[in-house]
Formats: structure tokens, C-alpha cells, sequence
């Protein structure tokens, strides 16, 4: 059975995705035959594997530091946000339903212990080391006694847990304090020590403090790493673009041609999949920024509507903005447009949504003459094809059907003019065709732009991975960290008090909850297990009995409730 380590955070964006990709990549560089795992996530930021499962596209991403396929194996367990009231739950890679938070912290969630830990087995029985990220803090109180992504998996599993801790935010020492100090005994004997993130400045004016933390904790520090400029991986979640680092942060590398191009994004609601545009961002000369208002669309070459978890929403909202109005000019004008995914059905004539929103039929912006049917199964797919005569690759995460009804054909989509649009994710990843698709917009926006013959997406990817796990070798014990790794948190850890409170009985189901709707849902049960993919099983342990036959996620026979910070990544 392979080792492993459990990399939590002081608090959410604390750099948990970061340091589990840096230590992928460090281990599979010394020849460490390594996987990832993340039992539970919450992000609309997701992948599909080569098996058609759904996943979170960080983990995804550490696949790739680990140089291995990702599987549904990495991530179980996806929660995805539908609205402000309302979730999506994918296991083992497939939807299942809608679920509310207490009804997910009520049992169920805590019934899924046994599928992701089953998960995990499997990995660890396939690879040398398996190293698990986190979600948000391990020491949220409220939820320890349903968690199955932090303490909970590091518990089942025996995994030492290095907790990262954000400094350039401030109170990185009484993070790290508050949060073992908040643990169990039980929990804390697990706890081996710390990792501090985006550190600026001269280390050993720091070492003072990690010394006096070591005695108030009796646990070391692990590494210090450097804040560094351009350190862009996929993000779990949020308006970050993760090829824009060195783009924002720095001078934009000058363009290969005479003039830059502008793209504008819309930040539409529940935006999903926002790393489409982190190959256009890595292109020299392409500028690439965020929008919410119409007047700031004036100056783009481009704008694109991208994909979105509230199709309907995100139509609304630019309405309510004056963008819509602003779109719909700008394709009068002649001036590109590209929809993709929920953008694409947006860009049609008509939407029929008795799934997402139930809003019925809605008018679309009829900039595209496609109209959209949602249907309850979900496609999960890998395409391969062709456009303006180049190969191109994507993934397709939608339950919106487009029935295209004109146009010249563009992918699954179709174009009109300078307007395109198709659910593929991931298609400006083939660097002939987007090469290609810049040229058509500099030429209808009529700007001077040349793309650069040798920009290669691929290449930029594996030299951030390879900055990853530089950033770990140069300044963590890797030493340390490797006896970890391969033997557990060392023995007779300190206890520091006060240790967690006492659980309070129902707490979470209590102060007036609502009882969940009946679900509707049966086939989420063999989705729940991870053989549903034709993965190799060992037989079942004596603790078979609690692996999640029972559990019954289904979509509510009632108005859609919600999932609500189940994993604050997503923040």
C-alpha cells in the first residue's frame, strides 16, 4: 500500500492546489509513482476524463504535474453551484441530483466516507505515494462530524497533514495555531506541521516566529515558499485566470505583429470553465480581461460570452447590464463574438429550460440561429475535430441540446459572420487553431495583429508545473517531507488545548430545518461506487456495510434547495 500525505489550509485559497501540484511534480521528477486526490470539491471549474467522468479540473490539473490520465478515482465526490439555493452533486464523475447542505452534512455526506475512501485505497494499492488536497480549513467545527475531505479522510486513512498557511495575507502564525488548536487529540496526532505560503521579503526574519511556533506547538515548519509573480495553475474557483498571472502582474509580452488584441470576458454569473481563456492569455499580445459593464466592451476586439452553471442567469444579468444590447450591435457590426458552452446558447434564438432554471422558454440573444433544449442527462464528452482547418481537441460539460438550424458549421456550434459558437471547452488549447481563429479576428476587427508561429499552450503548461515543483525542492525540506510521505506524522505530537468542542446532538440538522424533498434519483446509488467506471476492485472489506448503498441523492421533487459552502474553496 503507497504512502501519502493530506495537504490542508489555514483558511480557503491558502495555496492547498499549488502545493499539492508542486509535490506531485517534485515526486515525479525523483521517480515517485504519484497520484492526487481531493475526496470532495466544491468549484464549476471542472474536466472530463478519458472515461467520460466529470471531475474538478484542479485535480485534473495535478494529474498532469503527476504526469498520470486523470480519473474519477482523483475526485469522487464534485459539488457544483447552481444559484445562491441550489447544487449539483457529481459522483464518481456522474450527476446525481440537486442536494441541500443539511441534508448533505445530515448523514449523507458522512455515508460517502466508504466510496472515497475506497477511492483512495485503490490509488495507493496502483501508486508509490497518493498526496490529497483539502477544502477550505480543517478545523471547521461545525461540519467535523460529517467530513469526509480534511481530518475525515486523513482519520480513515492514517495520512500526516501538512497545513499551508497564506502569509501574505496576514496572521499566518495564530492561523496555524488556532487551527490545531481547534483539532482533537485524535486529530491532531495527525497534524505533523506547517508550510508557509507567498512569502515576501528576508526568511530569516521570519524564523524567529516559526521557532517560538514550534514551541507553542511542538510541530515544525516544513518549508517557506517565496511569493512568485506568474505562478497561474487551473483554480478552483473565482474570477482568476490562471495563465493571467505573469500577464497582470508584468508587462504583457510584447505582440509578434504590429498592434495587440483585446479581449474582453464576460463575468457572467456561476461562471464555469473560465481557464478557456488562459490560451488566449498566453499568447503575446493578447490582452485579456474581465467585464461587467457595457462600456467596457468599446475598445475589445473580442468579446466572449463564457460558460456558466445558470445559463438563464447569466442571460438575465447582461440584460439587466446592457450587455446584451452591447452584443447584439457589436454582431450588427461586424465586430467577433464567441459563445462558449452556456455562452454559446445564450448567443442562440431560443432557450427551453425545464432543468436548470425551469424558467420555460426564453428568448435568447438570436445572434446564432440555434435553438437550446435542456435535457436531465448530462453530456460528458472528449470531442475531436477540426475548424478553420486545423485539429482541435475539447471537452463538452452541458445538459443544454443545440439544435443548430444555419449558419457556416464551427465545431458542434456554428458561426455567422464574426459570431461563433459551440460547447466545446478547451478548444483554444490546440495551438494551430487558435492560431488560426486570431488571424480571423484581427482581421474582422481590423487590427494589425500576427499571433506568434510558436506559442505552444502544452509547453507553457509543463514549465509553470515544472516553476511548481521547483518552488517546492528549492525551499521545502524535502527530506522531511518524503519521511512523511512514507511513514506518517512522526509519534508523540504534542496535544495543544484546547482542543475541539463538544459536539452539540442534531446540530446540523437543527434551527428549523426544512426536511429535504424526496429524491427522485435511483440511478445516483451505483453512480455512488466507484466500479460504475470498470475500475479494478479489490474485494470488500468487513466494513462493507458502510459503504453507501443507502445513501439516496436524488433531484427534489420540490423547488431546487441548496448545497451551501460545503467546501469553501469556492468562495
Amino acid at each position: 500500500m503507497g504512502g501519502g500525505l493530506l495537504v490542508a489550509g489555514t483558511t480557503s485559497d491558502a495555496g492547498k492546489s499549488v502545493v499539492t501540484a508542486g509535490i506531485c511534480r517534485w515526486l515525479v521528477r525523483r521517480g515517485v509513482k504519484v497520484a492526487p486526490f481531493k475526496a470532495q470539491n466544491m468549484s464549476l471549474n471542472s474536466f472530463v476524463t478519458r472515461e467520460g467522468a466529470e471531475i474538478g479540473r484542479a485535480q485534473a490539473m495535478q494529474a498532469q504535474a503527476a504526469r498520470v490520465e486523470p480519473t474519477a478515482l482523483m475526485n469522487p465526490v464534485l459539488l457544483k453551484p447552481g444559484s445562491d439555493r441550489s447544487s449539483q452533486v457529481v459522483l464518481m464523475g456522474k450527476p446525481v441530483g440537486e442536494m441541500s447542505a443539511r441534508g448533505y452534512h445530515g448523514g449523507r455526506q458522512e455515508a460517502l466516507l466508504g466510496t472515497v475512501t475506497d477511492c483512495l485505497e485503490q490509488l495507493r494499492s496502483t501508486y508509490d505515494a497518493v498526496i490529497c488536497e483539502g477544502a477550505g480549513s480543517p478545523a471547521e467545527i461545525n461540519l467535523r462530524r460529517t467530513d469526509i475531505v480534511n481530518m475525515g479522510i486523513a482519520r480513515a486513512a492514517k495520512f500526516p497533514v501538512l497545513v499551508v498557511g497564506d502569509i501574505d495575507r496576514g496572521g499566518v502564525f495564530a492561523s496555524f495555531f488556532g487551527t490545531t488548536a481547534l483539532l482533537s487529540a485524535e486529530d491532531q496526532s495527525l497534524v505533523a506541521g506547517y508550510l508557509v505560503n507567498k512569502f515576501r521579503g528576508d526568511v530569516s526574519l521570519l524564523e524567529p516566529g516559526l521557532d517560538m511556533l514550534y514551541g507553542l506547538t511542538g510541530r515544525r515548519t516544513y518549508g517557506v515558499l517565496p511569493f512568485t509573480h506568474g505562478l497561474g495553475i487551473d483554480e478552483e474557483d473565482g474570477l482568476r485566470v490562471s495563465m493571467r498571472g505573469a500577464v497582470r502582474e508584468s508587462v504583457v509580452a510584447p505582440p509578434h505583429g504590429e498592434e495587440v488584441l483585446r479581449v474582453a470576458v464576460c463575468a457572467v454569473p456561476l461562471m464555469s470553465n473560465f481557464t478557456d481563456v488562459d490560451a488566449l492569455a498566453a499568447e503575446p499580445g493578447v490582452v485579456v480581461r474581465f467585464v461587467d459593464r457595457a462600456d467596457e466592451l468599446a475598445d475589445a476586439d473580442l468579446v466572449i460570452v463564457p460558460g456558466t452553471r445558470g445559463t438563464v442567469k447569466a442571460l438575465a444579468w447582461l440584460r439587466e447590464r446592457g450587455l446584451a444590447d452591447a452584443l447584439v450591435r457589436r454582431a450588427a457590426e461586424g465586430w467577433p463574438v464567441l459563445g462558449i458552452c452556456g455562452g454559446f446558447q445564450v448567443l442562440g434564438e431560443r432557450i427551453e429550460d425545464e432543468v436548470e432554471s425551469r424558467a420555460g422558454v426564453v428568448d435568447g440573444l438570436g445572434l446564432l440561429p440555434v435553438r437550446v433544449r435542456f435535457d436531465r442527462a448530462k453530456t460528458l464528452a472528449r470531442p475531436v475535430g477540426s475548424a478553420l482547418g486545423e485539429p482541435v481537441e475539447g471537452y463538452e460539460i452541458h445538459h443544454g441540446v443545440a439544435d443548430v438550424r444555419g449558419g457556416e458549421p464551427f465545431l458542434d456550434g456554428c458561426r455567422v459572420g464574426a459570431v461563433w459558437g459551440t460547447h466545446w471547452h478547451g478548444s483554444l488549447e490546440s495551438d494551430g487553431f487558435r492560431r488560426r481563429f486570431l488571424v480571423e479576428v484581427a482581421r474582422a476587427a481590423g487590427r494589425r495583429f500576427v499571433p506568434a508561429p510558436d506559442t505552444s499552450f502544452g509547453v507553457l503548461r509543463e514549465e509553470q508545473l515544472d516553476r511548481l515543483g521547483d518552488l517546492v525542492e528549492e525551499h521545502a525540506d524535502t527530506d522531511a517531507l518524503w519521511r512523511l510521505i512514507e511513514g506518517g506524522a512522526p509519534g508523540g505530537l504534542p496535544f495543544v488545548p484546547p482542543g475541539a468542542p463538544p459536539a452539540v446532538p442534531g446540530a446540523a440538522e437543527s434551527r428549523g430545518a426544512a426536511p429535504d424533498p424526496a429524491p427522485q434519483s435511483p440511478e445516483g446509488l451505483e453512480m455512488a461506487r466507484p466500479e460504475a467506471l470498470g475500475e479494478a476492485r479489490r474485494s470488500p472489506g468487513p466494513d462493507a456495510e458502510a459503504k453507501p448503498q443507502g445513501l439516496d441523492v436524488g433531484r427534489s421533487a420540490g423547488p431546487e434547495i441548496a448545497v451551501v459552502h460545503v467546501d469553501q474553496e469556492a468562495k
